[in-house]
């Protein structure tokens, strides 16, 4: 008797195609990042093709011509799917799939599988199968044509792949209860801030473009544990640490999930929750891979999908970060002529390398001189009936002085304004 193969377990080989449009400059690149997304997702890129159009194909997204030739390399290269780089309309997947007889994906399934494969809070699982079904509701039909041909691999992972064959009705029943346990996550999470700003603790969200090395700053910073990982989407949940500053000052750093262009707006949407750890923040920092070449795109990529998230108005430090492998970079070119990175629209920038901890020393400074500058020199003389006072600027504040003189304690400090005015007043 044969043995039976497990097709979940093989490989899969696939080919990756674009349309490049006028609009469209830098379709080479955004290929090179859909491979790593591909290969990310357990797949080997066999093959590219990128066709020239005005615009894409409203039926089958490539043109005639071009469907022969990827079929041709279908055969050639005995791959098992194809993965276009835009997001696909339900005409175009069905089509497509019917022209090449083979499994069709899209960029946005391939984001989505990743993210379900990385998701491991509640939080996490409930805003991948929310983005998931949103997308898969109105793609039912040739999805189950494409799951058909191959038994597992990219798009079959995850919370939501067990509502494929239910009626659209039930999907949307789900939908429904997704969004009201997101919404309780959602109403946990403002009670988890309600407390720290009765705790006057500032925050900064570190934000920026996938594996541009936002959980390697946030390990080397408070040993936070974070898998951090040289791939795509390495971690995908939020954490929160609290950060003691050389001065004794305290911050809280939020990790969140990288952004990268055509961010589906199926998880914009869904990953509205997590992203507000930002939105509610004192600071962003912005984390940027300055040795890519990419680096003033995936900045703008960033900059963009913050203010689609209305997270505007907020003290930005840009960090230049991964400055080693910038200098290797510079180094190896004969003209030197790489251009020593800079953001002028945000109000610090500092360059390190989290990696070997080159410049963290200058990002505590900037820090540090943010925080005092939302603090209020508090200079008085404490009665020592309320000697429990100076233990409260300890924790929350900045004890630059402290005297014990003869009609009390003798305080100099920096604290948070909503603090000042409980201390003065008493």
């Amino acid at each position: 008797m044969a043995e039976l193969i497990d097709l979940s377990e093989l490989q899969e080989k696939v080919i990756l195609v674009a349309v490049s449009t006028a609009e469209e400059e830098d379709t080479p690149a955004s290929l090179d990042e859909l491979e790593e997304l591909a290969s990310t997702a357990g797949a080997v890129t066999v093959a590219r093709i990128i066709q020239n159009r005005e615009r894409v194909h409203p039926g089958t997204y490539l043109g005639k011509g071009k469907i022969d030739e990827v079929r041709e390399l279908l055969w050639d290269t005995r791959a098992t799917g194809v993965i276009c780089d835009d997001e696909l309309s339900p005409a175009q997947l069905r089509n497509l799939e019917d022209a090449l007889d083979t499994k069709v994906m899209d960029r946005t399934m391939v984001i989505l599988d990743i993210f379900a494969s990385r998701a491991s809070t509640r939080e996490g699982k409930i805003q991948v199968e929310l983005a998931q079904l949103k997308y898969r509701a109105v793609r039912l039909v040739g999805m189950r044509n494409s799951l058909s041909r191959l038994g597992g691999g990219i798009g079959t992972r995850g919370p939501g792949e067990k509502k494929l064959e239910t009626d659209r009705r039930l999907i949307h029943q789900r939908i429904g209860q997704l969004k009201e346990e997101l919404a309780d996550v959602k109403r946990h999470r403002e009670v988890t801030r309600q407390q720290r700003e009765k705790n006057f603790a500032l925050s900064a969200a570190i934000v920026g473009y996938t594996n541009a090395g936002k959980s390697t700053l946030l390990n080397r910073l408070t040993g936070a544990g974070i898998l951090a990982e040289d791939k795509l989407f390495a971690t995908l949940d939020p954490t929160t640490r609290s950060y003691t500053l050389e001065d004794g000052q305290q911050i809280l750093l939020t990790d969140t999930v990288g952004f990268i262009r055509k961010l589906p707006h199926h998880l914009i949407e869904a990953f509205k929750s997590t992203l507000e750890e930002a939105r509610y923040s004192d600071i962003v920092l912005h984390v940027v891979d300055c040795s890519n070449p990419q680096m003033d795109m995936q900045m703008h990529v960033v900059k963009e999908t913050l203010e689609e998230l209305e997270i505007v108005d907020k003290t930005i430090v840009t960090v230049f970060n991964k400055v080693d492998r910038f200098y290797e970079l510079e180094a190896m070119e004969d003209n030197h002529v790489m251009q020593i990175p800079r953001d002028f629209s945000s109000d610090y920038q500092v360059r390190i390398s989290a990696r070997t901890g080159e410049g963290l020393e200058e990002l505590q400074k900037v820090l540090q001189a943010i925080i005092r500058s939302r603090r209020i020199l508090l200079e008085k003389v404490f009665p020592y009936s309320q000697a429990g006072r100076i233990q409260t600027i300890r924790k929350y504040g900045q004890l630059l002085e402290e005297e014990y003189q003869e009609d009390g304690i003798a305080v100099k400090a920096y604290v948070p304004a909503e603090l000042f005015g409980k201390l003065y007043s008493d």
